[in-house]
C-alpha cells in the first residue's frame, strides 16, 4: 500500500437541476467522504490507495464500495455492520450557498474504534481527518491510536484538520485538532478554519500554533498555499479558475500533495500538483474530477 485512508464515507443526494431541495423532482446520488475522496484521487493518479471504514448492510454501503472499487481503490478491508446504517446527507442549493443536511448519527462508521486496523500491514502513509474524532468517543480513540500512538508505524501519518462545526463546537474542537495536527508528519489546514478554531490571522500564526507538524500545509483559498517544512517556508499561488462548486477541492489538493511526496517531489512541486487537482475539483459538480494526464503530472513533479 502507498496510502491507507480511514474515515466515514456516505452517500450524498442533490437536486439534478438548479433549485432548492424542497421543490426538487429528482435527486442525483453520489458518494462522498473526505478520506475516500483522497483515496479515489490518489488511485486515479496511479498510487496504490486503500480506503478503510465501516458501512451498513444496505444499498448505500454497497454503492460506496462499488464506486470506490471502480475508481481503483482497495476496499477489501471495509467492514459491514448489520446493526447500523450507512450515513447519508443531502445538499440544498440556494442563492446564498448550499446548505447540507446530515443523517449520520449512529452510523456504522461512528462505531469504529481502537483495534480497527489490527493486523493491517503498514502503508507508506496513513491519511486521517479531523472529521473522524468528532463522530464518537471510540472514533476519537481510534485516531489517537493511529496518529499519536502510531499503531501502524513506521507509516507516516497525514492529517487534514477538516473542521465541521455541525459535528462539534469550536470550544471543544480547537484544542483537540491543534494537538492532533501537531502530532502529524504532514498536516493540512485551511486558513479560514484555523482562524475560527484558534483565532489566528496568518499562515505564520498557524505555524506557531501547530509547531510540531513535520510539514504544515496552510491553504488560503484562491490566494495560495504556504507549506512549512522544518525551518523552510514555501509559498505557491493558486491557479485562477471559474468556480462551479468548491466542495472537494481541499481533498483534491491533499491527494495531489501526498502523491508528490510519494514520488519524492519537493514541497513546491507537490503544492503545484495539489493546485492542479484542486482546480479540477473546483470546476466540476461533485467532489471528484478526472486527473491530469500522466505526462502533465510528471512534468509538474519534475519541475523542482
Amino acid at each position: 500500500m502507498d496510502v491507507l485512508c480511514l474515515g466515514e464515507s456516505m452517500c450524498v443526494f442533490a437536486p439534478t437541476t438548479a433549485g432548492p431541495l424542497r421543490t426538487a423532482a429528482e435527486l442525483h446520488v453520489g458518494v462522498a467522504g473526505a478520506e475516500s475522496n483522497v483515496a479515489v484521487a490518489l488511485a486515479r493518479l496511479g498510487a496504490r490507495a486503500t480506503w478503510r471504514g465501516r458501512v451498513g448492510d444496505d444499498p448505500f454501503g454497497q454503492r460506496i464500495r462499488d464506486v470506490l472499487e471502480a475508481a481503483g481503490v482497495d476496499c477489501g478491508g471495509v467492514a459491514t455492520d448489520p446493526g447500523r446504517p450507512t450515513g447519508v446527507y443531502f445538499k440544498d442549493p440556494g442563492p446564498e450557498g448550499t446548505v447540507v443536511h446530515y443523517y449520520r448519527r449512529g452510523s456504522a462508521a461512528s462505531a469504529m474504534g481502537p483495534g480497527e486496523l489490527a493486523g493491517t500491514a503498514a502503508p507508506r502513509i496513513v491519511h486521517l481527518s479531523g472529521i473522524t474524532p468528532a463522530l464518537s468517543a471510540s472514533c476519537a480513540a481510534l485516531v489517537e491510536e493511529l496518529l499519536v500512538e502510531r499503531a501502524l508505524a513506521p507509516a507516516a501519518v497525514s492529517f487534514d484538520v477538516n473542521y465541521r462545526p455541525a459535528l462539534w463546537p469550536v470550544e471543544k474542537a480547537g484544542p483537540v485538532l491543534a494537538r492532533l495536527a501537531g502530532a502529524a508528519d504532514i498536516a493540512f489546514v485551511g486558513l479560514d478554519e484555523a482562524q475560527t478554531l484558534w483565532g489566528v490571522k496568518t499562515a505564520e500564526d498557524v505555524r506557531e500554533r501547530v509547531p510540531g507538524a513535520g510539514v504544515l500545509v496552510v491553504k488560503d483559498g484562491g490566494n495560495g498555499v504556504t507549506a512549512f517544512e522544518g525551518e523552510a517556508r514555501h509559498y505557491s499561488p493558486a491557479e485562477p479558475v471559474d468556480v462551479v462548486e468548491p466542495v472537494g477541492a481541499g481533498d483534491a489538493f491533499a491527494a495531489g500533495f501526498l502523491f508528490g511526496r510519494l514520488r519524492g517531489a519537493s514541497a513546491a512541486a507537490s503544492m503545484r500538483l495539489g493546485h492542479r487537482l484542486a482546480a479540477g475539483a473546483l470546476q466540476t459538480v461533485g467532489d471528484l474530477a478526472p486527473p491530469p494526464s500522466p505526462e502533465t503530472v510528471r512534468a509538474i513533479l519534475e519541475d523542482q
